[in-house]
């Protein structure tokens, strides 16, 4: 209960960054069938312009990003984040675990009461870290958490004003 919870140790980097990969892995899965699609629909779109180019018989330039190539690149990456934020805020509010967390061992809390943390609090948590792993930032974010000695946030962490516990047991 809640004095097991007061307990729990901030979690060490190692299965902190396999539990993110599992559940990376799990979100990119999920959009992977929508991936599927726009890439389809693009390289349709492309193989198109470049036939009409050949037709045509003039020597000239078809440029492979336009509106329809950056449109569906931005709905590929809106679902990404969509689905990441989803996929993370409800079961952290629920439960304080994704499914990597699970399968590590890890739980989130609040750094204050040290109990799951609200949904609001989550899904600040889960906007920065998506946002952090989906520009490529994500490998910075672990500086924070290897350099804090009290609770190892990451800048997702203090954000959501949460910590990454290990699950006794």
């Amino acid at each position: 209960g809640q004095k097991r919870a007061r307990a729990m140790r901030p979690a060490l980097l190692g299965p902190r960054i396999g539990a993110r990969l599992v559940d990376t892995v799990v979100t990119y899965a999920l959009v992977a069938v929508l991936g599927v699609v726009l890439v389809q629909r693009v390289t349709l779109h492309l193989q198109a312009k470049i036939d009409a180019a050949q037709a045509s018989g003039v020597p000239q330039t078809v440029w492979l990003v336009d509106g329809t190539v950056l449109a569906d690149a931005g709905l590929l990456l809106a679902a990404l984040l969509a689905v990441g934020l989803v996929y993370e805020t409800i079961p952290l509010a629920v439960w304080g675990r994704t499914l990597g967390k699970a399968i590590f061992g890890l739980t989130v809390l609040d750094a204050r009461s040290r109990t799951r943390p609200k949904l609001g609090r989550t899904v600040l948590r889960t906007a920065m870290c998506q946002t952090s792993v989906f520009l490529l930032l994500g490998v910075f974010e672990l500086v924070p958490c290897a350099t804090d000695r009290k609770l190892r946030q990451s800048w997702h962490d203090r954000l959501g004003r949460t910590f990454v516990a290990r699950q006794k047991g």
